[in-house]
């Protein structure tokens, strides 16, 4: 749909990322963070109702073009409201359509034909739109394609003032990141079970759940939550924002 499965999986396949991301749980436990790209009905349908059930707070970056936006706004509204972050995925996922394996980019939204002026511009226009659905003020950021600059230049640095944290971009050795697709509940678990001594933040970014692209199934999705929360003395699972802000205070 937005991009290609193959190349996403090589891109960010235990990727150490995150701004800021040294970890931050009490108790020595390892901060988790479960997210979601792209404001798709699978979420909604699946995802949420899952995470909900077990209260596993987590992160959705929207897209404010979502078919999910024109039409299902307001469940939307109510995932602000049960905790869960919206957090900025800019307004209509640029990325850069040089790289490989980027045929499915249109020249409207090639980061490579965008100035650093409308990437910056077009990130915090999706703020606006956020605010005007939960009323926040303070969000994180994840990048599309985790690319960093317009037409050469980086846009990445003038927007840190703006967030809380943004992910994938910054790497200190103590957090990883995973994109997975089309794997099992024991492989999701056994990559949060194995990751180094040294990590404290395992960020975990879902596309589809049970459909949409880039899809996990719900069973695996579903045996992955259970696992987290049947391990709760060794895993802190929190929207992408409460970690860095209990990060903060810490």
């Amino acid at each position: 749909m937005r991009r290609s499965a193959a190349l996403w999986l090589a891109l960010v396949f235990a990727m150490p990322a995150g701004a800021q991301t040294h970890g931050s749980n009490k108790d020595d436990k390892i901060a988790v963070s479960l997210s979601y790209d792209d404001a798709l009905a699978s979420q909604l349908d699946n995802a949420i109702p899952a995470l909900n059930k077990l209260g596993f707070k987590a992160s959705f970056y929207i897209l404010p073009d979502a078919q999910t936006m024109q039409f299902r706004m307001n469940e939307w509204k109510t995932v602000a409201k049960q905790g869960h972050e919206l957090g900025n995925h800019s307004l209509y996922h640029p990325c850069s359509g040089s790289k490989p394996y980027r045929e499915w980019v249109s020249d409207e939204h090639d980061l490579d034909r965008y100035t650093r002026a409308r990437a910056i511009r077009e990130v915090l226009s999706a703020n606006v739109f956020l605010h005007a659905i939960d009323g926040k003020t303070q969000r994180t950021f994840t990048p599309p394609c985790f690319d960093t600059q317009a037409a050469g230049e980086d846009f990445i640095e003038p927007l840190k003032a703006h967030f809380i944290a943004i992910k994938g971009v910054d790497d200190n050795g103590r957090s990883v990141l995973w994109a997975p697709s089309n794997v099992t509940g024991q492989q999701l678990i056994d990559y949060v079970r194995n990751v180094s001594s040294q990590v404290q933040l395992i960020n975990i970014i879902f596309h589809g759940v049970g459909g949409d692209h880039l899809s996990v199934s719900v069973d695996a999705h579903a045996q992955l939550l259970d696992y987290l929360a049947a391990n709760t003395n060794k895993y802190d699972v929190d929207s992408y924002i409460n970690i860095m802000q209990k990060q903060a205070k810490e």
